[in-house]
């Protein structure tokens, strides 16, 4: 669904309590979704609850305590974005998130890129329970575009100082605040596309976040990465990510070695793609919000 159709489709107002109801059941599937990239292994150089990747200042228990510290906010963002909140607002939400986050981790910073992806997708979900409208990924993305595109793309050009808008400087990366003012594409044309089409050919919920992750890496430019490998650690991602994929991915019955190996390779070199990973918990999201709670979700 275009941003024009949204426009030209009349507004249905939803009963207080029904849309309260909506925004709790985004908001769980929210939560859920980051624990469906926390507990995915072999994962490339990231946290989970088999080891620590190339993180020595988090384990799985530190993201545990930070994706419940963000139970309230994803609420919130979504009723505010059912409200049709002005971007201020959300942005608002998004660093009081990041402030309980950093208080129940200890400083450790485990879901910034996620707080703010995964935030956009649940107001522009809740805006769509509101309207009446369904909620999946083209609506979602329209409506996140017809809502706040303009004030997302003022935000990703906006000064900063951190890690991953000096990466992005220097390097030419992108991170979160340029996926998010266009629409989050990486999610919606690489991430979610992977994720479904394994699921359909596998029947298998690991595989299939297996085989998105590794489509981000070979395709997303990871400020995460650069940060810590600079261009060098990108082209390895990269390469190695592109391998999977040209070998058959998870279709592949040594998928797992394959993966394993790139695991302990990006650990010894302490790359870590985050921001894959985030935008993975993102497709998971917009999975679940289309209706794909539990089908085929066996390990």
């Amino acid at each position: 669904m275009t941003a024009t159709a949204l426009c030209a489709r009349p507004p249905a107002a939803r009963p207080a309590g029904a849309l309260r109801h909506d925004c709790g059941e985004i908001a769980r599937a929210a939560v859920r979704s980051l624990y469906d990239e926390l507990s995915l292994y072999p994962k490339p150089g990231l946290v989970s609850p088999v080891d620590n990747g190339s993180h020595s200042d988090m384990d799985a228990a530190t993201f545990m305590r930070s994706l419940f510290s963000l139970r309230r906010y994803f609420f919130r963002i979504a009723a505010a974005g059912a409200d049709g909140a002005p971007f201020a607002e959300l942005k608002r939400l998004g660093i009081a998130a990041e402030r309980r986050m950093l208080a129940a981790t200890g400083g450790v910073n485990t879901h910034r890129g996620a707080i703010f992806s995964l935030g956009m997708l649940c107001a522009a979900a809740g805006r769509c329970k509101a309207l009446g409208l369904p909620s999946g990924p083209d609506t979602v993305r329209a409506m996140l575009l017809r809502e706040w595109g303009a004030a997302l793309a003022a935000h990703a050009g906006a000064d900063g100082i951190s890690h991953g808008l000096a990466v992005a400087a220097r390097h030419g990366a992108s991170g979160a605040r340029e996926e998010a003012a266009l629409g989050l594409p990486s999610v919606f044309t690489v991430a979610l596309p992977a994720l479904r089409q394994a699921q359909a050919e596998s029947g298998c919920w690991e595989r299939a976040r297996i085989q998105s992750l590794f489509a981000l890496m070979a395709h997303v430019s990871d400020t995460n990465v650069y940060y810590r490998g600079g261009a060098a650690g990108a082209a390895l991602v990269r390469g190695l990510a592109r391998r999977f994929i040209a070998r058959g991915g998870v279709g592949r019955i040594d998928w797992r070695r394959y993966a394993i190996a790139c695991h302990r390779i990006f650990s010894r070199r302490r790359l870590s793609p985050g921001g894959a990973a985030d935008l993975l918990a993102a497709a998971c999201l917009l999975h679940r919000l289309d209706g794909h709670a539990s089908t085929g979700e066996r390990e």
